[in-house]
C-alpha cells in the first residue's frame, strides 16, 4: 500500500469519528500514513466497543488523538484548538478536516407531542452545519492547516428530497452545503479546498436513528445499480481520494458517492 502522507507531518482533524462514516475515513487516511485526531460524543457504556476501533487505527503505525468532548461547544473547541496545537508541535499540520457530526432532531411536524420546534431546528443546523465554518474558522486562525489543506463534510440526498421526520436534518444538510461553497470561495486564496460528499444510503448507527429507515434501506437497494448499499468503507475511500494531492483542482462541490444510486 502507498503511504503518501507518510513523513509529512500531515494531520486528520476528524469530527464525530468514533463510528460510521468518519471512524471509516480515520482507518483509510491512517492505512496511507496520515495522523489522526478525532473529536467525538459518546456515552460512557459505548466507550469500550469504541477504543476498540481506535486501537485498529493504531495498528498503521501512526499517531492517534481521541477526544470525548462535545465538538459543537464554543469553549470546547477552544480548548481542543489549543490541544490540537500542542499535539502539531512546530510543524505538524493539520491536512484534512473532516466534518461527520452527527447531531439532529428527527421529528415530526405535527401530531402527537413530541414535534419539530424552532429550537429543534436552531439545534440540528448549528451543531451539523454552522459548526462546520465553526471549526474551519479556528483552526486557520491558530495556523493549522497545511498550505493545500482540505475541508470535507457529508450530506446527504435529504438536501433535495423531503423524507418524513427529517426536515431540520434536511435543513441542516442545505445549509452545510452553501457554507461549503462560500468556503471553497472565501479561503482558495489560503490554498484551502472544501467539498460535500453526498454519500448514499449506508446503515450506520445515525442512519438507523431514522423513523422508517428499514424503507429507505430497501428502496435505495432498488434504485442502486449495483444492488447494493453504500458503506462506510466506499465514502472513506472518497474521503482518502479527495485528501490527495491529485485532487487539489477539486473544490467547492458536491460530490455523490453511492455507486449511482442518484441516477434513478
Amino acid at each position: 500500500m502507498v503511504r503518501e502522507f507518510e513523513d509529512k507531518n500531515y494531520w486528520a482533524v476528524i469530527l464525530g469519528g468514533s463510528s460510521g462514516l468518519g471512524l471509516a475515513s480515520a482507518k483509510k487516511l491512517a492505512a496511507h500514513g496520515m495522523n489522526i485526531i478525532i473529536i467525538h460524543r459518546d456515552r460512557r457504556e459505548n466507550l469500550p466497543e469504541i477504543e476498540e476501533s481506535f486501537e485498529e487505527i493504531k495498528e498503521h503505525e501512526v499517531s492517534l488523538h481521541t477526544f470525548n468532548v462535545d465538538a459543537t461547544r464554543k469553549e470546547r473547541r477552544e480548548e481542543m484548538v489549543a490541544e490540537i496545537t500542542t499535539i502539531l508541535g512546530e510543524k505538524g499540520r493539520v491536512r484534512t478536516l473532516l466534518h461527520s457530526i452527527s447531531r439532529g432532531n428527527l421529528k415530526h411536524m405535527f401530531g402527537e407531542e413530541p414535534t419539530l420546534k424552532n429550537d429543534d431546528f436552531h439545534l440540528t443546523i448549528d451543531a451539523m452545519a454552522i459548526s462546520l465554518y465553526d471549526w474551519s474558522k479556528i483552526i486557520f486562525d491558530a495556523g493549522l492547516f497545511a498550505k493545500d489543506a482540505r475541508i470535507l463534510s457529508f450530506t446527504s440526498e435529504g438536501n433535495t428530497k423531503a423524507w418524513k421526520n427529517y426536515a431540520a436534518v434536511s435543513a441542516a444538510k442545505v445549509a452545510l452545503e452553501a457554507i461549503t461553497r462560500s468556503m471553497a470561495l472565501e479561503f482558495a486564496s489560503k490554498g484551502i479546498r472544501a467539498n460535500c460528499i453526498q454519500a448514499g444510503v449506508t446503515v450506520t448507527r445515525s442512519f438507523q436513528m431514522i423513523p422508517g429507515y428499514e424503507t429507505l434501506r430497501e428502496h435505495a437497494v432498488k434504485r442502486n445499480p449495483f444492488k447494493r448499499l453504500t458503506t462506510p468503507a466506499d465514502v472513506g475511500n472518497a474521503v482518502y481520494l479527495l485528501s490527495k494531492d491529485e485532487a487539489s483542482w477539486i473544490t467547492g462541490t458536491v460530490i455523490p458517492v453511492n455507486g449511482g444510486e442518484h441516477l434513478k
